[in-house]
């Protein structure tokens, strides 16, 4: 399987950005597909994550900061996964990153880096004042 985002750009403070991520290769079954996001010196953080069905989307999951202004979604039809990003900070500046394959817990979508195992390039986003 291979992963690749688009999207990525220089937005200012309450702007938005959608980020897209074409997945190629085998997509069968059920796991979880996420947006993680990293900054120099910082550990990998899960953004949002959503449970890939097959048969339409699952449960989703996102880190606190981003809860009422990031939008998980995917369109199964065009193998894509999706960040819509609304109401973007300054802080929100990190080279995101799109997952796959990713551990489905009883509780919901890992939210642990090392339990995905395929991974995108990675797009830049950066929001300034």
């Amino acid at each position: 399987v291979e992963l690749k985002e688009s999207g990525g750009d220089s937005v200012q403070s309450g702007g938005s950005l959608k980020l897209s991520c074409s997945v190629s290769g085998d997509t069968d079954g059920f796991y979880c597909m996420g947006w993680f996001r990293q900054t120099p010196g910082k550990e990998r953080e899960r953004v949002a994550a959503i449970e890939h069905t097959g048969a339409g989307s699952g449960r989703t999951a996102y880190v606190d900061s981003v809860k009422g202004r990031f939008i998980i979604s995917e369109d199964n039809t065009k193998n894509m996964l999706y960040l819509h990003m609304n109401s973007l900070k300054p802080e929100d500046t990190a080279m995101y990153y799109c997952a796959s394959f990713g551990r489905a817990h009883s509780g919901g979508c890992s939210s642990l880096a090392r339990e995905y195992k395929s991974w995108g390039q990675g797009t830049q986003v950066t929001v300034s004042t």
